[in-house]
């Protein structure tokens, strides 16, 4: 479902939320809030991943209710179920990063008592108003010791009219070889290619696409700077997204992959991912977020041999990354930007490039064992091609790379 077709289903009603429901107002205030976890690190606190305004930031009340009706489609009217809802004030973190944007992603914690047998719960600025609440399900109710998925790549935002449909599963394709096994997007719009795209994966079980109708609510920029961009929230809640998925996946996900679209973690020295973090996690048993350097391969430089130009790619929308084997070198009074490989269990708030506050270690991998391939446009164009290093990391995949690729751009009709 598509931003407007979720902003026409109409978001304010009463109850538990529809699945498809991803951000929900809180009731006497312009906050949101997103889904909730119960965080077995802070004692079984609950947690509510929201957005708030920084200049109207009041008291705010958890309502925990127990799931006393079968049906869980009735309103859970807390007046009106003794004893099954219970409401207190909560305490608001406001993450660190906002980039000088007024709405800001925010933990809403509950922490009392009653927590234990919770099953939902509701953020309200109106501690006497406690009927016709929107509910949202607490999650992550038991610890887990072992996981469906080992690597997971969660990627913050599509938006606008994104179609690199090419680069896209050219990229999907890329992990699946190095060992990822599923792949999070949270969609607020994209183009028609990318949406065909999205649909093929999400068909075969790869992919899980998460609705995110956020210029539904606020007005979000298109940029990282509040001074450049304007906007009430940074690059479309992309700080948002990211820590959602942190909770959304902690016991689902070995290891989670935090970055772009157009990036690529890979081994540089290990086979796969799973050979890299066995080593690593070796090496530091006691880091828990591991910091890989991005490394920037301008779209604008292409191979001579003209190897991999398939006529075939040619009417797909967006950028061949095997044709992009030139690698900017490093500048090392420059700050580079690294993304972030992490245990989601040893970490409590991320931002984009490291993250906010966690339990373990920070390691920084070095570059020669794993790096970003970031194809996209130059960030030192006055290069000539000889002054950059040829990198052809991904040529190795050829052989699998290639047909696969082929499979999911005809299977998914954009061929």
């Amino acid at each position: 479902m598509n931003a407007e077709e979720a902003g026409a289903a109409g978001w304010h009603h009463h109850g538990n939320r529809r699945p498809q429901d991803t951000i929900t107002p809180i009731p006497f205030s312009r906050h949101l809030m997103v889904s909730a976890f119960k965080d077995h690190r802070l004692g079984g606190a609950i947690r509510v991943i929201s957005i708030i305004c920084r200049q109207e930031l009041q008291p705010l009340y958890c309502v925990l209710c127990a799931n006393a009706k079968a049906d869980a489609n009735v309103d859970a009217k807390a007046d009106g179920a003794p004893g099954q809802c219970t409401s207190f004030q909560a305490k608001v973190h406001q993450h660190s990063d906002d980039f000088g944007f007024p709405f800001v992603t925010s933990d809403v914690l509950c922490l009392s008592p009653a927590l234990q047998q919770a099953t939902r719960v509701s953020i309200t600025a109106n501690p006497y108003a406690f009927h016709n609440l929107t509910f949202l399900s607490i999650q992550n109710q038991e610890v887990k010791e072992s996981f469906k998925y080992n690597f997971t790549v969660c990627i913050s935002n599509l938006f606008g009219v994104y179609n690199n449909a090419l680069q896209f599963a050219q990229t999907m394709e890329v992990y699946k070889l190095i060992g990822v096994q599923r792949v999070v997007i949270y969609n607020t719009s994209c183009g028609p290619d990318v949406e065909k795209i999205l649909k093929y994966y999400s068909k075969e079980g790869m992919l899980e696409v998460v609705p995110w109708p956020i210029d539904k609510f606020l007005k979000p920029s298109t940029g990282w700077s509040y001074d450049l961009h304007h906007g009430d929230i940074h690059y479309y809640g992309q700080l948002t997204t990211l820590n959602e998925c942190i909770y959304r996946y902690m016991y689902q996900s070995k290891y989670l992959l935090m970055n772009d679209i157009d990036e690529i973690i890979m081994p540089y020295k290990h086979a796969n991912l799973e050979n890299l973090m066995g080593i690593l996690q070796q090496q530091r048993p006691n880091a828990g977020v591991f910091k890989i350097e991005n490394h920037i391969f301008p779209k604008t430089q292409f191979d001579d041999s003209g190897r991999f130009r398939l006529p075939r790619w040619r009417s797909v929308p967006g950028v061949n990354i095997l044709e992009h084997v030139y690698r900017e070198p490093d500048r090392k009074h420059v700050f580079n930007p690294t993304k972030v490989l992490i245990n989601p269990r040893s970490v409590e708030q991320t931002s984009v490039h490291t993250t906010l506050k966690q339990f373990g270690l920070v390691f920084n991998v070095p570059f020669d064992v794993c790096r970003i391939i970031h194809v996209r446009v130059p960030l030192q164009g006055q290069l000539s091609k000889d002054q950059l290093f040829v990198d052809k990391k991904l040529w190795e995949f050829e052989k699998l790379l290639i047909p696969s690729i082929d499979r999911a751009l005809n299977e998914s009709g954009v061929l």
